[in-house]
């Protein structure tokens, strides 16, 4: 968990912007819960961060901006009993959250036509079953 960690590429967030915070876990863990300071909170200041190229930063900004408070983006785990392993889990996530976020856009689509053997096929199919569903009505049956 040593050193920057690896967003995309070559990409990583440098240990020096993460800020820590540690309280109290609710859950399981008995007298244990009760003692140690699980719950693990981790900030990055994506605002003021040079780690992300200028383009990454306008994109998880953008896509990131109802998750924000002041351009720094929190993530919360506690799953864990072990601190330790808090931590892991919300280092993972926040790489995870800011590569998702850093993503390009998906290609536009591409209309297509449908082609008219598939639509006629289409509009038989459907007066067969209206036919089929007329004959069961009962009428003239006498």
């Amino acid at each position: 968990m040593s050193g920057p960690y690896v967003i995309r590429g070559s990409v990583s967030l440098p240990e020096a912007e993460l800020m820590w915070r540690f309280s109290r876990s609710s859950g399981p863990g008995g007298q244990h819960v009760n003692t140690s300071d699980s719950q693990v909170e981790l900030r990055f200041d994506l605002a003021n961060t040079d780690a992300l190229p200028d383009v990454w930063k306008e994109r998880a900004l953008e896509r990131l901006a109802n998750r924000l408070v002041g351009g720094v983006v929190s993530v919360r785990a506690s799953e864990h009993r072990s601190q330790w392993r808090n931590r892991e889990m919300a280092l993972v996530r926040l790489a995870s959250l800011l590569a998702e976020a850093t993503a390009p856009p998906p290609r536009p689509r591409r209309a297509t036509k449908i082609p008219r053997g598939i639509n006629e096929r289409r509009l038989r199919n459907k007066k067969q079953r209206s036919e089929t569903k007329r004959g069961r009505s009962g009428q003239g049956w006498g």
